[in-house]
């Protein structure tokens, strides 16, 4: 019987996905063995071979994979309006909540880059680069209308999203501060960097 959308064949492909990312993220791609990850999906190592040619073809999905959702996401969600300033504060929702969600994707993307070959690591930073361009063309906009005051939009570029980008690797859910908080934060910092004060309420200053 021919496998459908939905069928043991796309759940074992899911599965042998999700391991991976797990296995990557905790040990490092060259130290993760299809035998090993075999048999955290279950299968016998070469029933990999049906949904991924090789390893490195694994990892190159994994990546691209992860790009591509977030700029579908973006894409699907990004606000309808022209204005620079809203679309920086979406940007900066959008990024915080996704690479939070997604923790183990992004760090897997972003050490794991070390891996590819030169074919196919062209292919997914070119991919970087067009997420990497979103907020660029944000704050160009800004530039333009004379909203926003930066140097550089492409420098400014990469220094917001190490900064939202490192939430990821600290944020926990039992913290003391929920995600919300966290966006509306690092919402105000951006805004301050771009040359623009919120209206955010000012806080007492704890003793």
């Amino acid at each position: 019987m021919a496998r459908t959308t939905g069928s043991e064949g796309s759940r074992t492909e899911e599965a042998i996905r999700q391991a991976a990312i797990e296995l990557i993220a905790a040990r490092g791609f060259e130290a993760t063995t299809l035998r090993e990850l075999a048999g955290r999906v279950g299968v016998q190592p070469g029933a990999l071979y049906r949904y991924f040619p090789s390893k490195a073809a694994l990892l190159v999905a994994l990546l691209v994979d992860h790009l591509e959702f977030l700029l579908d996401h973006w894409t699907a969600g990004q606000p309808d309006t022209a204005d620079p300033a809203q679309r920086l504060r979406a940007f900066v929702d959008f990024h915080i909540r996704f690479h939070t969600l997604r923790r183990k994707e992004v760090f897997v993307a972003n050490m794991e880059l070390r891996s590819l070959a030169p074919p196919d690591y062209r292919r997914v930073v070119g991919l970087r680069r067009r997420y990497e361009d979103i907020l660029t063309a944000i704050l160009a906009d800004g530039l333009r209308a004379g909203r926003f005051r930066l140097p550089d939009a492409r420098v400014a570029t990469f220094a917001i999203l190490a900064m939202l980008t490192g939430v990821g690797s600290w944020y926990r859910e039992s913290g003391r501060l929920a995600k919300r908080e966290l966006i509306d934060m690092h919402t105000q910092l951006v805004m301050q960097c771009v040359g623009l004060q919120t209206d955010a309420p000012s806080k007492e200053t704890p003793r």
